[in-house]
């Protein structure tokens, strides 16, 4: 059984272009830290920001004495990639993932800490009175309830990213090789004992949500697509219906032939012609759906790295090559 005990508490942060926001995420975040009783980190992951979020992180982790480590990566590859970045370079029992944002207040790291020894391996959050737009809230739900329909995982939010693991977690999610990477349900599937603890929620004071539309989007189809087959076996299934309800219609316009002529059957040309569409229809979403497994195995046989650390410094090493 891994050590329950936490002697070092590394919190993992991941950064694009958030220059406006740093100073404050910093000195909350540090703060925060210090209340703990434990040894402690920050690792600031800068995701190919095009703004000066790197330079940022590099004086504030090289000034002497500081606990921050900046990881620099050469571009952007997305969020959760970003913190698999981090994960691989920190040195903590406990490790904590924080947004940049500070929609979720660092205040609340010593809460997660301390749940998290009451021997949990996983603790996560639900955000109390969100201050997100209602299409961000119902989003939020959709997404939700897929991941909970899909994995059979009842967590309340997995869309908030201030959550605490385990190091064995972390450990077993770094050998995990798949290019699409939704970090806490995978590390769900690794835990023994997971709960989650209701946390505040602010109102973004710097820049823009990250998250458009179309990232939106994207994000369910990785959903479907990384977390389960349930979505081919669902197209069979509909398939299969499909396919009944063709042959019982076209007994139906056979009978309708023989007993009311051939009149009938012309003008009912239209209606031929709306299911026709249909069954297209449906063909089409199935091989789009196909078709986003077969990319995936396409990524995944390629084996690229999920992403490539350009520097890491620190107050001690300050110019570390990977």
């Amino acid at each position: 059984m891994p050590d329950q005990t936490i002697n070092k508490v590394s919190i993992v942060i991941p950064v694009y272009n958030e220059q406006e926001s740093l100073p404050e995420l910093i000195r909350r975040t540090s703060e925060a830290c210090a209340a703990l009783t434990m040894a402690w980190e920050i690792l600031l992951v800068d995701d190919g920001s095009s703004d000066d979020s790197a330079s940022l992180l590099t004086a504030a982790a090289e000034q002497e004495g500081s606990h921050i480590v900046a990881v620099l990566l050469n571009r952007n590859y997305g969020q959760h990639s970003a913190i698999m970045a981090g994960f691989s370079h920190v040195s903590g029992d406990l490790i904590i993932t924080l947004d940049a944002d500070l929609q979720n207040p660092p205040e609340e790291i010593p809460r997660l800490v301390a749940t998290a020894q009451e021997g949990y391996d996983v603790v996560g959050t639900v955000r109390q009175n969100r201050q997100d737009s209602r299409f961000r809230k119902l989003a939020s739900r959709t997404i939700n309830h897929l991941i909970q329909r899909a994995t059979g995982k009842a967590m309340g939010d997995y869309g908030c990213m201030l959550r605490a693991y385990r190091r064995h977690i972390v450990d077993a999610m770094l050998h995990c090789h798949e290019r699409s990477t939704f970090i806490p349900i995978l590390a769900n599937t690794f835990a023994r004992r997971a709960t989650e603890i209701p946390v505040l929620h602010a109102e973004r004071e710097f820049g823009d949500s990250k998250y458009s539309l179309m990232r939106l989007v994207n994000l369910m189809y990785d959903l479907v697509t990384c977390l389960t087959t349930t979505p081919l076996r669902m197209l069979s299934i509909v398939g299969s219906v499909i396919a009944l309800a063709g042959f019982a219609f076209s007994l139906l316009l056979i009978l309708l032939r023989l007993f009311f002529g051939p009149q009938w059957a012309a003008d009912g040309v239209f209606m031929l012609f709306a299911i026709l569409f249909i069954f297209i229809g449906a063909q089409f979403i199935g091989m789009g759906l196909l078709g986003e497994y077969i990319g995936r195995i396409y990524n995944d046989v390629r084996a690229r790295p999920r992403y490539f650390v350009q520097r890491v410094v620190t107050a001690s090493v300050k110019d570390k090559k990977e």
